[in-house]
């Protein structure tokens, strides 16, 4: 008998221990584009989607306050990727010509081209401005590779940064260059050269410029 309750102890003592199972924290999806913060304290970002994979990552929609960062992120490496969208394409408006120096009223025309789309559309203007720049964002360029004493042509594929930068660029100077010898605002260059990317029209300046690159690339390959 006290051999057979010992092993019985000991049988107990061996088995084991359940452990309660463990509830695993449900993972938020975040958007592909937005961070959730309203730009222009208007606009909610988290929203925004962009459709394009490969710049998504570099689409950064965060506004705190006015859309002017002093130039903090000019000297860190990969710093511009931490500035929002929104305020790149203002300084770009004011690259050159007669908006030079002038961002408070860069920023006004963006901010009511903003409402006036929103008054048109009914959309969310943020959304058919990233759709803008993912429409004139060039997937491949060309540049010049010396064999010997000859220098040809060879198409690249773009990074996405510089895609990025490529597509801002174009949007800004289509809209200026809309009011060049024309009665029209900046306000109404920003409407019309925004509209007319989003929907992938070869009649704005972004859009037509990327299917000349990529025509160029194509036949550089």
């Amino acid at each position: 008998m006290d051999d057979s309750e010992d092993r019985t102890q000991a049988d107990n003592s061996e088995a084991p221990v359940e452990e309660a199972p463990v509830e695993e924290a449900p993972v938020e999806e975040a958007p592909i584009a937005g961070i959730g913060t309203m730009v222009f304290g208007k606009w909610d970002a988290s929203e925004v989607v962009c459709r394009d994979p490969g710049i998504s990552r570099y689409v950064n929609l965060k506004m705190i306050g006015a859309p002017h960062t002093g130039g903090r992120h000019a000297n860190a490496w990969f710093g511009k990727q931490d500035l929002s969208v929104t305020e790149r394409f203002i300084n770009n408006l004011m690259r050159s010509g007669k908006y030079s120096g002038k961002k408070q009223y860069c920023a006004k025309s963006l901010d009511e081209a903003f409402d006036r789309i929103n008054a048109k559309s009914g959309e969310n203007p943020l959304q058919k401005f990233i759709d803008a720049i993912t429409e004139a964002a060039p997937c491949e360029e060309t540049t010049r590779v010396r064999i010997g004493a000859v220098s040809q042509p060879k198409a690249v594929d773009s990074s996405p940064s510089r895609r990025l930068d490529v597509a801002l660029r174009n949007l800004a100077i289509g809209a200026a260059s809309a009011t060049m010898k024309s009665k029209k605002s900046l306000t109404e260059g920003i409407i019309s050269e925004i509209s007319k990317a989003s929907e992938g029209d070869v009649n704005s300046f972004a859009v037509g410029k990327r299917h000349e690159v990529e025509r160029i690339a194509a036949s550089a390959r």
